[in-house]
């Protein structure tokens, strides 16, 4: 049975828009083992079990903006404000909140929260996190706009927090999981530690133990503040094959397998006791170019080139079974600032030699390496493919693939030539869809992989990010892609869909667009 989910979300992001305008410790006693059958052929009736691609690369999410992380840590920590399955903005650790200045928002906090070590939620708490999240070189970029200096404790359960010039998508920033409340002090009494063997938050789930490469185990907080989570237990558990995953989720000893290779997607459909469920993403998949090392990748007509020389549509049938469709620019119709006239650039060898015959490579004749993360069976089928078409134009390519995390460091510093990744517009704005990615301040880590600069993109996401004009901003977002559409610093490749199998006892489950679901609403029949 297969679930499709289409079209609430772009009406959705629209409102949205208009609301921000006015938005693994050491290993204990638990093994992860289920072998204990119940009635209903389920191992654990008490215990949720989720099957990801990826490890977590750590559960402080201050050091770190990556997916596999983000999908545990949203069941452990809470932010100020909600966003919804439907990217709506709701009340979350904040019950409300007013523009009480030019540029300055007035919190009351919900008064009944305790962290899980205890401590109650405090207005001091707030100002922790936000002032150290302004410091991280990974999300530093989603609370750029927060002027730390402007965050004023009111009194335990109010505090003001001031932007340093008007800035759209605020409220929706403070929804991001990243911006989740931390305890300051568990943050500060675990040290180093914080994030491997312990992860404080106030969400409805908490963190018991983490075997790095297997699973995490949390458990249902008792004291929470919200409803409380519909399972005893939940355990995410680490399963890199996809073809092992589906064979998990088919004999029933895990309860939801997230990213459902397009291969097995008409298995899961065909299965009697499971459900597919397959809905609209806000993200984008791309092969990068890094610009900062001293190779051919400098020249804008080699990477046109290689833009040229890759059919991406031959990719999406083939390696995506038909799962996306072709991106001509680095956000898609469903995020604020969507450029449509831009044109998809053409498959077409002999264009592509051309190009780099003008650029002073007539017969290529140079390398290049190109590093994936070996969690994701297509993208590593989709780096074999970009090898073998860059060696139609006399590129050779070194593919190297990477467990999860080293891949994403060595991406971050500039060590490959190319790399194959994804982001997700959480925002649904293209501020961080595109100055994350491309600003010129937000090399490595923040996002910016390719280590692209151009003078003029900086000046138009600066310019976007904070005029409170949508008209001007979308002029602004709109001209920005089109130079980084010409200069190429990534080769669009497909937009993403989230993709789940699901056992039939599961109910309760729900995508988001940003690919990271909420877990506590989730129930065994």
């Amino acid at each position: 049975m297969r679930k499709f989910v289409w079209g609430q979300i772009g009406v959705m992001a629209c409102l949205v828009l208009l609301a921000g305008c006015g938005s693994g410790g050491d290993s204990g006693n638990s093994s992860g083992d289920n072998n204990q059958q119940s009635s209903n052929g389920k191992p654990d009736p008490t215990m949720l079990v989720v099957a990801s691609g990826a490890d977590p690369v750590t559960l402080d999410i201050h050091d770190t903006n990556d997916n596999a992380t983000t999908r545990v840590a949203r069941q452990i920590y809470d932010t100020l404000i909600t966003q919804t399955n439907d990217l709506e903005l709701i009340p979350g650790l904040a019950t409300e909140w007013e523009e009480v200045g030019e540029n300055v928002y007035e919190f009351t906090l919900r008064k009944d929260v305790v962290f899980h070590n205890g401590e109650a939620f405090k207005a001091s708490d707030v100002a922790y996190t936000l002032t150290r999240a302004a410091d991280s070189p990974s999300i530093s970029h989603i609370v750029g706009a927060i002027d730390v200096e402007k965050i004023d404790i009111i009194d335990d359960y109010t505090i003001r927090i001031g932007t340093s010039d008007t800035f759209g998508p605020f409220l929706t920033h403070l929804a991001h999981p990243a911006v989740a409340m931390l305890s300051e002090k568990a943050v500060e009494e675990a040290g180093d530690d914080y994030g491997i063997k312990s992860a404080i938050g106030t969400g409805p789930f908490v963190f018991e133990e983490w075997v790095t490469g297997t699973h995490v185990n949390l458990r249902r907080f008792e004291d929470y503040w919200g409803e409380q989570a519909g399972v005893e237990q939940l355990q995410f558990r680490t399963i890199t094959d996809s073809s092992v995953r589906l064979i998990e989720l088919e004999s029933g000893t895990i309860d939801i397998a997230y990213d459902i290779s397009p291969s097995d997607m008409a298995t899961v459909e065909s299965h009697d006791d499971l459900t597919l469920i397959a809905t609209e993403n806000l993200g984008a998949e791309y092969l990068g170019l890094n610009v900062l090392n001293d190779t051919p990748l400098r020249e804008v007509k080699v990477r046109q080139a290689i833009a040229h020389a890759i059919d991406v549509e031959a990719i999406i049938q083939t390696v995506y079974m038909n799962v996306g469709s072709h991106m001509a620019g680095p956000i898609n119709e469903l995020v604020f600032g969507f450029n449509d006239q831009l044109k998809i650039r053409e498959y077409n060898v002999e264009k592509a030699k051309d190009l780099l015959a003008d650029a002073g490579y007539e017969a290529g004749g140079f390398n290049l390496s190109l590093y994936v993360g070996d969690n994701n069976p297509e993208r590593i089928r989709v780096s074999q493919v970009v090898a073998e078409a860059l060696s139609n134009i006399g590129i050779t390519v070194e593919v190297k693939q990477m467990e999860w995390g080293a891949f994403l460091d060595a991406a971050a510093v500039g060590e490959g030539d190319m790399f194959l990744l994804g982001w997700t517009t959480i925002t649904t704005d293209a501020d961080y869809g595109m100055y994350p990615l491309f600003h010129s301040s937000s090399f490595g880590e923040a996002g910016n992989r390719t280590f692209y600069q151009n003078d003029r993109v900086d000046e138009l996401l600066d310019f976007a990010r904070y005029s409170s004009e949508q008209d001007e901003r979308l002029t602004a977002y709109q001209e920005a892609q089109e130079i980084i559409s010409e200069e190429a610093p990534w080769v669009f490749l497909q937009t993403r869909e989230n993709v789940s199998g699901v056992r039939n006892w599961v109910q309760g489950f729900e995508h988001h667009p940003t690919g990271s679901y909420y877990l506590d609403t989730v129930t065994l029949d």
